[in-house]
C-alpha cells in the first residue's frame, strides 16, 4: 500500500471514529446547544426583540442575531468536542498507539480537527432549523456562509487541539472555555453592533478574533457586517495557518504527550 492510500486510510479512521462518537452520545453532544439556543431565541429574541424594533438595513433584532448564536454555537461545539476528544485519548493513553504508528502528525491533527468541524456543523445545522421556527431568513451569499463557517470552525477546533495537548486534568479542559471562550463569545458582536460602542471599547472589540468570524457569517446571510469582510476573511486564515503551525509543532515535539 502506497504512503497516500495508508493515510487516507488513517484519515478516514480517525474523522469516522470522532464522528461515531459524537452521534453515539448525541444527547450530550447535539441536544443541549439546541436547547439553549432556543432560549436565547424565545427570550432575546421574541421578547427583548420586539422591544427594540428594527436595526442595521431593516432586519428584526431576531434576524440580526441568529447569525451570531449560529456561529457561536458552531465555535464552541468545534471546541468543545477536540479538547474533550483528545484529552480523552490522552488520559487513556491511546493516543501513545497513534504516535507509534507509522501516522503522520498532520494526518492525526486533521482527523481530529475533521471530527471537530462535523460537529460544529451539525450543531449549526441544528441551531438555524430551529431559527427558522421563530423567523424568515434569505442566505444573500451562499458562499461567504459556507468559507466563515469552515473557517471558524478550523479555527476553534485547532484551539481546543491545542487547549488539550497542554492539558493535564480535565479541569484544565474546562478552563478556556469557561474564562476565555465564553467571554469572547458574548463580545463577539452577537447581541448587538459594534458601532453602537463608544471608544476605547469599539477598539478594544476589534482585537476579538470572534468578531471577524460572527461578522463574516453575517454578511454572508443579511449582507450587512460592522467589519470589511476581506479584512475577516485575512483575520481568519491568519488564525488557521499560526495555530496550524503551532498545533503541528506541539505533537511533532511531543508536548504533553509523552510521559
Amino acid at each position: 500500500m502506497s504512503n497516500a492510500a495508508a493515510n487516507l486510510v488513517a484519515l478516514n479512521t480517525v474523522v469516522r471514529r470522532e464522528i461515531v462518537r459524537i452521534l453515539r452520545i448525541w444527547t450530550q453532544t447535539l441536544i443541549p446547544p439546541v436547547i439553549t439556543v432556543t432560549l436565547y431565541y424565545v427570550i432575546f429574541g421574541k421578547l427583548v426583540g420586539s422591544r427594540i424594533g428594527n436595526i442595521d438595513g431593516g432586519f428584526t433584532y431576531m434576524q440580526y442575531i441568529v447569525p451570531g448564536l449560529v456561529m457561536m454555537n458552531i465555535i464552541t461545539s468545534s471546541y468543545a468536542n477536540i479538547s474533550s476528544s483528545f484529552f480523552g485519548a490522552k488520559f487513556q493513553r491511546s493516543v501513545e498507539e497513534m504516535l507509534v504508528s507509522p501516522m503522520p502528525p498532520w494526518i492525526m491533527l486533521l482527523g481530529y480537527v475533521l471530527g471537530a468541524m462535523a460537529r460544529g456543523l451539525i450543531v449549526g445545522v441544528l441551531v438555524l432549523l430551529v431559527a427558522l421556527l421563530f423567523t424568515h431568513l434569505h442566505m444573500i451569499h451562499p458562499l461567504v456562509v459556507a468559507a466563515s463557517v469552515v473557517l471558524g470552525s478550523a479555527i476553534f477546533s485547532l484551539a481546543g487541539f491545542v487547549n488539550a495537548i497542554y492539558a493535564r486534568k480535565f479541569d484544565d479542559v474546562a478552563l478556556v472555555p469557561t474564562f476565555v471562550l465564553t467571554p469572547l463569545t458574548y463580545l463577539g458582536g452577537v447581541f448587538y453592533s459594534v458601532k453602537m460602542l463608544s471608544e476605547p471599547w469599539q477598539s478594544i472589540s476589534r482585537a476579538n478574533p470572534i468578531l471577524y468570524m460572527v461578522n463574516a457569517f453575517r454578511y454572508g446571510v443579511l449582507g450587512i457586517s460592522d467589519v470589511q469582510v476581506g479584512v475577516a476573511f485575512a483575520v481568519m486564515l491568519g488564525f488557521v495557518a499560526a495555530l496550524s503551525a503551532f498545533a503541528l509543532y506541539l505533537l511533532k515535539r511531543g508536548v504533553g504527550l509523552r510521559s
